[in-house]
């Protein structure tokens, strides 16, 4: 099901996609640069993106990371659900297409898998969130929820992480005040 064309006119994006943000007279849209834009207009403290090179740039990576390789290689499934037609799906290709597709979102599950090993905390850059897990976060849940590439594996350094993600204060208030949390059902094309 589509998106209303009021509701792509509302998002403030040429192309009539959320998220998008208007913040006074400033609009901006793609999940990255939102969440930049608010660490950098609102956290003066540099609690979610740290001012030290290093730390920053650790976060940072992970931040594009959420959508540039995670949520860019589990979409290809996605699409592939929603665009393969039922008699190819009847006859294997899409379980053929997923498979193939698998190998690059269970490549990067392993990555995340493995650097959480490392990590001096419960979270990705340490012992408190920044906006490294903010964005990775819904990546992986987004993954995982929907069984994109994770078919028979278990990764549980990202599922102790994930853990920890929900179980802070902000995340649930966040739940609350919105009434939103992924659950398990497939995505529906928009």
């Amino acid at each position: 099901m589509k998106a209303p064309e009021e509701f792509k006119a509302s998002s403030g994006n040429p192309l009539g996609k959320f998220p998008s943000l208007k913040d006074g007279e400033v609009r901006v849209y793609e999940s990255g640069v939102i969440t930049e834009y608010l660490c950098e207009t609102y956290d003066k403290e540099n609690r979610l993106i740290p001012k030290d090179v290093d730390e920053r740039i650790k976060v940072l990576q992970w931040l594009h990371a959420a959508e540039g390789t995670f949520m860019i290689h589990s979409l290809a499934i996605t699409y592939a659900r929603w665009n393969i037609p039922k008699q190819a799906q009847d006859d294997g290709v899409l379980e053929q297409t997923e498979n193939g597709l698998a190998v690059n979102v269970q490549k990067d599950l392993d990555w995340l898998e493995t650097e959480l090993s490392f990590s001096q905390g419960s979270f990705l850059c340490g012992e408190h969130v920044t906006a490294a897990d903010t964005m990775m976060q819904f990546s992986i849940d987004f993954i995982l929820v929907t069984g994109l590439g994770t078919q028979g594996r278990e990764w549980p350094n990202i599922q102790k992480w994930l853990k920890a993600c929900k179980e802070t204060v902000t995340f649930r208030k966040a739940v609350e005040k919105s009434g939103y949390e992924l659950t398990a059902k497939r995505p529906e094309a928009n």
